[in-house]
């Protein structure tokens, strides 16, 4: 019995040191990132994608967001950065298409924090209905009547219908959640699995900026 203890308790220590040998800086497939089993395809040519999967209602994506936008704008042209608005019940599907018709009308950077903002600000609007929605777009300054018919589009019901596949292909089941060159997935939840004491939500979002920085250079090196 004695044996078995000392036994176990080396087991407890090794886990335990390789937990706290893990870090941002220094991070490993399996704990502070994912390896997709599959590799996905990617359309921004010889730069790396970066994709973050998000929702409007998701506070921790509203969190991460100004933290988020600082990082993709220090990386230049060294990515090409795309969001994916996931899709869920049938209270989330009027945000996911929010979502995509402003990106097809090309105002999504004019208009993309103003819904973070509606719905975590003072007002909590819950744009969990199309009238919802279109109540916002026209207070927010969007033509009422072009905004319905792009939100109704075709187009559009393609575009979700693809956040829906990609969803699925990246097995993506929380978020925010960033996927790196149709390779890796990290989070700030995932950032912070080294740290034993755990980590607030800030310290999370660093973590998750210096892991993202450890794939994007990793998956340039892997293109050579």
């Amino acid at each position: 019995m004695r044996k078995l203890l000392a036994f176990l308790g080396a087991l407890t220590l090794c886990a335990f040191t390789a937990s706290a040998g893990a870090s941002p800086a220094d991070p490993r497939d399996g704990a502070e990132y994912l390896t997709l089993p599959e590799v996905q395809n990617t359309d921004a040519g010889k730069k790396i994608e970066v994709t973050e999967f998000f929702a409007y209602y998701c506070p921790h994506c509203n969190a991460f967001e100004p933290v988020l936008a600082a990082w993709v704008k220090k990386q230049g042209e060294r990515i090409v950065f795309k969001r994916v608005h996931v899709g869920g019940s049938a209270s989330v599907a009027p945000q996911q298409r929010l979502f995509n018709t402003l990106e097809a009308m090309g105002i999504l950077d004019q208009y993309h924090d103003k819904v973070f903002a509606a719905m975590h600000g003072p007002q909590r609007l819950r744009l969990a209905s199309d009238e919802q929605v279109f109540d916002w777009a026209a207070k927010a300054g969007i033509d009422r009547a072009k905004f319905i018919d792009v939100y109704r589009s075709f187009g559009v019901a393609a575009k979700v219908r693809r956040a829906d596949a990609m969803m699925e292909a990246y097995k993506i089941d929380s978020w925010p959640t960033l996927a790196v060159d149709g390779h890796y997935l990290t989070s700030p939840y995932l950032a912070g699995q080294g740290s034993p004491g755990g980590l607030s939500e800030a310290q999370g979002h660093q973590s998750a900026l210096m892991v993202l920085d450890y794939l994007v250079s990793k998956a340039k090196s892997e293109r050579r």
